[in-house]
């Protein structure tokens, strides 16, 4: 007898929830890779010139990769409403730019520097998931999700002060 696909037991992803669920894990992996990418082209520019040139000249590249990718891609005909805040979001990038060239620059270097964008990350994602904020779904932080945090947290303590 061939299995069945699509295991609807309890506690069980369906395979297609598991498969989608693979492609975003894989998608914000590559994510994480290029956000390490990008602080070092940044950190380096900063470097050679200062961090708010390299700030204009990295969102000015990226407008225009973003505005052929926006060109490319098929769009659906009756896009949602965003919402007035959604409008800002270059706000932080550019504030990220800045501060990840300043910081990549100074005696955390890129480990340090990773480590504690992505404390910060985690713990703004886990405020943002219990109180519902930015449009999210609320979701109530588990105890697991509070361990990775202090593992994440001695991960950065490890690396900025070892």
């Amino acid at each position: 007898m061939i299995p069945p696909l699509v295991d609807r037991s309890p506690g069980r992803l369906a395979l297609g929830q598991a498969l989608g669920q693979s492609i975003g894990a894989l998608a914000a992996f590559v994510a994480g890779l290029l956000l390490a990418l990008m602080i070092a082209q940044n950190g380096a520019l900063a470097r050679a010139t200062d961090p708010w040139l390299a700030s204009w000249l990295a969102h000015g590249v990226g407008s225009l990769v973003a505005a052929l990718l926006w060109w490319l891609s098929p769009r659906s005909p009756t896009p949602e409403a965003a919402p007035r805040w959604a409008w800002l979001g270059g706000l932080p990038g550019a504030l990220t730019v800045v501060l990840a060239a300043l910081c990549l620059n100074s005696p955390l270097g890129m480990a340090g520097t990773l480590a504690l964008l992505l404390l910060g990350q985690l713990l703004f994602g886990a405020l943002c998931d219990g109180l519902g904020w930015l449009g999210l779904a609320r979701r109530r932080p588990s105890g697991m999700d509070a361990l990775a945090a202090l593992l994440v947290l001695a991960g950065a303590l490890l690396i900025v002060l070892g």
